[in-house]
């Protein structure tokens, strides 16, 4: 036990330290944060989605915490091999080191200095190790492995203390230095948006039929987040720049003031993640303000043999788009806004991209910071790499919103049956609901601005008596073409099936 306290001790003071240097490098470059972000790199594709299944949008904390739990194990087993050899003790740091090092030089987007908390954190924790163990080691050198002399337990408690309270404070110090010295919620709050050039379509009466539960327009606060950041990227707006290059006649380079002066347009766009699950939250509705990115690469004189834009992220994700698709008329926008607020730092900001009818995994770039026109064969991005599709639009697909499956309902009384459908930039012209193996019942559709996003529905269903109901819901699309019933999972192109619930009538 006392082995292994020591090692605690030691993982946690180089952990602390590394955070507290951090503070001097940037978030991204503190031990935990870079090797979490190395580990997502080397995890197979099929981990990472049931790591999303189990989790949903925690997989990231679980994660961090993961590490936590196999650092203080890896911590407490070289501690008990420093008592017996401290030349054990202090390779395994330098084990430790080592793959710090290696995580924080191979992350995407890694910089050399990246390693330097790693590497002097482990060097604090040496030292700790060197002084903890020689306080526990008798004068004729052997290790105390049972009871503590009363002059080695007052030295082991003095130096324990010193150390945990110096893991305490620059660690806890260190996350609070880096917040004050990186955050950019004040520079957030200090943009002003531009008026838009054209509005958002007005919103008709009955956009909203407030019977399912879920707003129509989602909140900021409650917009489904999906990616890889570990440590949110903090981008000052007057220091960010957008690259667009490649295939193009001459590169662009664009600053924050410079994209704020283009003409700016509102649109209400619903962003979907390609891992939901039938039935599945991970889609949001909001109004986006932004540029228009087609006008950029018409600017640029993009090239017609060009068929891919390879986005990259300030963090180095990579999110590889269509051409064909930003090209052909709708309003794939260079994002400042949503919701009549600069975006939030979750959600990219200062500037992501926003392309409707398409999942985000191929449009979707937070923290944008660099376009390439290129070829889908030429370069691949990050989840192609894993497998998923390369290039798909999204699927028709409905949800029932309320009741809630497993919930109960008056039996012999109205009960109003409600949801969402959407097939982004083609449009949802009927929802049908059927109840157990019944007939299709037609559910009223809600009035929407454009095809550009979600639709709410809304049947009202009265059960015939007490027992047990199915009800699952159909959609069907502008061109007249239903949803597709063979269930499929969302890898590799998303999910297709037909949502399910079950009642109890009362």
């Amino acid at each position: 036990m006392l082995g292994a306290l020591i090692g605690l001790l030691c993982a946690a003071v180089a952990v602390g330290v590394g955070e507290a240097v951090a503070a001097f490098v940037r978030p991204a470059a503190a031990p935990v944060i870079a090797v979490g972000n190395r580990v997502i790199l080397l995890t197979p594709e099929s981990a990472k989605r049931s790591a999303i299944n189990s989790f949903g949008t925690s997989d990231k904390s679980v994660l961090i915490f993961m590490i936590y739990v196999l650092l203080a194990v890896f911590g407490a087993l070289i501690g008990q091999l420093a008592l017996r050899r401290l030349a054990y003790g202090l390779a395994g740091i330098a084990v430790f080191a080592a793959f710090g090092s290696y995580c924080a030089l191979t992350a995407n987007a890694s910089r050399g200095s990246d390693v330097v908390p790693t590497l002097v954190g482990a060097a604090v924790a040496a030292a700790v190790m060197v002084l903890l163990v020689r306080a526990v080691t008798r004068e004729d050198g052997a290790s105390a492995k049972s009871e503590l002399r009363l002059t080695e337990r007052r030295t082991f408690l003095t130096g324990g203390a010193a150390a945990a309270g110096l893991a305490a404070i620059t660690g806890f110090g260190g996350r609070a230095a880096q917040h004050a010295r990186f955050d950019v919620t004040a520079a957030r709050q200090k943009v002003v948006l531009p008026k838009p050039t054209t509005r958002a379509p007005s919103l008709q009466r009955g956009v909203d039929l407030g019977k399912s539960g879920v707003p129509w327009q989602t909140p900021n606060g409650d917009f489904y987040e999906i990616d890889t950041a570990l440590s949110l990227p903090q981008i000052n707006p007057a220091g960010w720049s957008l690259r667009i290059h490649g295939m193009v006649e001459h590169e662009i380079n664009l600053t924050y003031a410079q994209l704020k002066k283009r003409p700016l347009i509102e649109r209400w766009i619903t962003l979907c993640c390609v891992s939901n699950e039938v039935g599945g939250g991970l889609i949001s509705n909001a109004r986006w303000l932004g540029a228009r990115l087609a006008d950029l690469l018409h600017e640029a004189g993009i090239s017609a043999d060009c068929d891919q834009l390879l986005m990259t992220s300030y963090d180095g994700m990579t999110i590889g788009a269509p051409a064909k698709v930003v090209l052909d008329g709708r309003d794939a926008l260079v994002a400042i806004g949503m919701n009549g607020a600069p975006l939030p730092v979750a959600h990219g900001f200062p500037v992501r991209i926003v392309v409707p009818g398409l999942y985000g995994y191929v449009s979707a770039c937070k923290w944008v910071v660099d376009i390439e026109a290129t070829t889908f064969a030429e370069r691949r991005a990050y989840w192609i790499d894993g497998g998923w599709a390369q290039q798909n639009a999204v699927k028709l697909e409905s949800r029932i919103d309320t009741p809630r499956s497993g919930k109960q309902v008056p039996a012999g009384r109205p009960v109003p049956v409600a949801g969402v459908a959407w097939d982004q930039h083609v449009g949802v012209s009927a929802v049908d609901v059927q109840v157990d193996n019944g007939p299709w019942l037609a559910a009223r559709l809600a009035a929407v601005p454009s095809t550009d996003t979600w639709r709410q529905w809304l049947l009202s269903w009265t059960p015939p008596k007490p027992g047990s109901y199915t009800l699952r819901v159909r959609a069907t699309d502008q061109h007249g073409t239903p949803q597709i019933e063979q269930h499929a999972q969302p890898f590799p192109s998303g999910a297709t099936g037909l949502h399910t619930i079950t009642v109890q009538a009362t």
